[in-house]
């Protein structure tokens, strides 16, 4: 054995990758480098959008002055608030409901091939047809009510949950399967041991986009018949032709899937530490 491997510190092997974990520091040096590009692109958004107003490029009732939004925004804040609070609860629970339902379904096509060449074309059939050409039929059948929001929302997150947590299932080491089997592991112990939990990265890539379209599907169910939400003001905003309303609609509209899809980003990593995309920041060679 060498000299050098002797020396070697404790737990530590010449050559070998080892993992660091980063200081306070370090981390917020991370933070600033990865966040100030959609910053500074914001940044010159907002400085377009304030010349174009301020020079009148573009008639004030086409594009308002950002400080005409903003005074919606701080002077009708309770009344943004009132329906926000009604989209993002359609969104939740649509959301929800779309990944119990999509993992579920996941599962069951995975572990059934009849299952899944009789419900996966009616699926992408699904998909395909327009939602927001379906929303009326929702309102006739179920009335204005909540039920038709949340629905949508479901139809239009649904899919990308089902297709990414097949994949992941799919995913699995076919060796890791074999020794599972091979040591006599019960087919529910393999899925909770072994197959879940290697599908739950592809599982949070779909839950990433399917809350920020679940977004989307309340709006378009607002869109078609309510009479409270960001759909319906942005809808009231359109016909009245205040166009400040409507561009705080619609901020206050992408914030919330901004929001959403933090926290879920912010689930993964929590939830996910052990993943080689999370791990390979932490890592650096020594030699």
């Amino acid at each position: 054995m060498s000299q050098s491997v002797l020396k070697a510190p404790a737990g530590k092997v010449p050559g070998v990758a080892q993992r660091n974990r980063p200081g306070a520091g370090e981390r917020f040096a991370r933070g600033v480098e990865a966040g100030w590009r959609p910053v500074a692109l914001l940044v010159a958004c907002l400085a377009a959008w304030w010349i174009i107003a301020e020079a009148e490029l573009v008639e004030p009732y086409l594009v308002p002055s950002p400080a005409a939004t903003l005074n919606v925004l701080t002077g009708k804040a309770g009344y943004l608030w009132q329906h926000t609070w009604v989209t993002t609860y359609e969104t939740l629970l649509g959301f929800v409901i779309a990944g119990a339902v999509g993992v579920f379904a996941a599962v069951v096509m995975v572990y059934s091939s009849t299952v899944e060449k009789t419900l996966y074309p009616i699926l992408l059939f699904a998909q395909v047809v327009p939602k927001i050409a379906i929303a009326p039929l929702f309102v006739v059948w179920l009335g204005f009510g909540i039920t038709p929001k949340i629905l949508i929302a479901v139809l239009i997150a649904f899919f990308p949950v089902v297709i990414s947590m097949v994949t992941g299932l799919k995913a699995v080491d076919p060796e890791m399967l074999q020794l599972s089997a091979t040591m006599g592991a019960k087919p529910w112990q393999t899925f909770a041991k072994i197959r879940f939990p290697a599908s739950l990265p592809h599982l949070f890539s779909g839950l990433k986009v399917a809350v920020t379209l679940a977004v989307t599907g309340a709006v378009v169910g607002e869109f078609v018949g309510a009479n409270e939400g960001l759909g319906y003001v942005i809808l009231q905003a359109n016909g009245n032709i205040d166009t400040p309303m409507l561009f705080a609609g619609l901020l206050v509209m992408s914030l919330i899937g901004v929001v959403l899809f933090v926290l879920v980003e912010i689930a993964e990593k929590l939830l996910l530490p052990w993943h080689a995309g999370r791990r390979d920041a932490g890592v650096t060679t020594s030699y």
